[in-house]
């Protein structure tokens, strides 16, 4: 298996951080990282691991994108700038350890654990917390849970879930209008060194379950990291038609 293009390290600090998708390096500000995109794939908590080619270019630019469209709509990221084509200087964040999901359809381990028909249209949509630890598989926690183990307050909760509502109802709308149904997103989100809640990471085909309206095949219309993890082919080409829908839908709104 080959590796992700390796970062040029002339212009780039000490390396802070890599994960599965990206690595983040220091600046000399403090208060700037650069985030590097990689080509690396995993799923089922990193037991498959593969390539996807290009996918870190094709998800540096559908974040910047989206990010942008987000801060227009007055959602506040940690996004700075792109600096190259898969690298981007962002706001250092204290990373809030929940990870904020939002269901629009029923897919994945909702489906699973519950037996809800793939694709059921849920009203209202469902906003779930998840504990960021690798170790303990990043489980589905409740509110309960989530106050006792001390991951966040009441009103820095109330704030996620309104901020993940607001980001779905703009994103939504958006992908809609590029001819894709958004199923499901993951975020994360950080505060920055005057406390204030940004959203972070990342929103690509990597974290979102993206569907193509058009196509009524179950398999033939998964546009995501669904078509690495059920091994359906043609990932690349499905992360780039994003892009291109994305960056069409932008340069030629409706």
């Amino acid at each position: 298996m080959a590796n992700s293009p390796a970062p040029s390290a002339d212009h780039l600090g000490q390396k802070l951080y890599e994960g599965k998708a990206k690595i983040i390096y220091a600046t000399d500000n403090p208060e700037v990282l650069i985030t590097y995109f990689k080509d690396d794939a995993t799923a089922f908590n990193a037991q498959k691991r593969g390539q996807i080619l290009n996918k870190g270019v094709i998800n540096c630019k559908i974040t910047a994108y989206l990010y942008a469209l987000l801060e227009k709509q007055g959602i506040a990221t940690h996004l700075l700038e792109t600096t190259s084509e898969r690298e981007q200087r962002i706001k250092r964040v204290q990373i809030v350890p929940l990870e904020v999901v939002v269901r629009n359809l029923a897919a994945g381990s909702l489906c699973k654990q519950t037996g809800i028909a793939l694709g059921t249209k849920l009203e209202p949509s469902l906003v779930e917390f998840y504990y960021k630890n690798d170790d303990l598989g990043d489980p589905l926690l409740t509110r309960d849970r989530i106050f006792a183990m001390g991951l966040t307050s009441p009103e820095r909760l109330t704030e996620l879930t309104q901020k993940a509502e607001a980001i779905n109802h703009i994103l939504s709308q958006f992908f809609t209008r590029c001819g894709i149904t958004l199923v499901d997103f993951k975020l994360e989100f950080g505060t920055d060194s005057a406390g204030t809640l940004l959203l972070a990471d990342e929103i690509s085909p990597d974290t979102c379950r993206l569907w193509d309206t058009s196509q009524p095949d179950e398999r033939q219309r998964v546009m995501d990291k669904d078509r690495f993890r059920q091994d359906l082919g043609n990932v690349a080409a499905g992360y780039q038609a994003v892009l291109e829908r994305i960056a069409a839908q932008l340069e030629n709104p409706a």
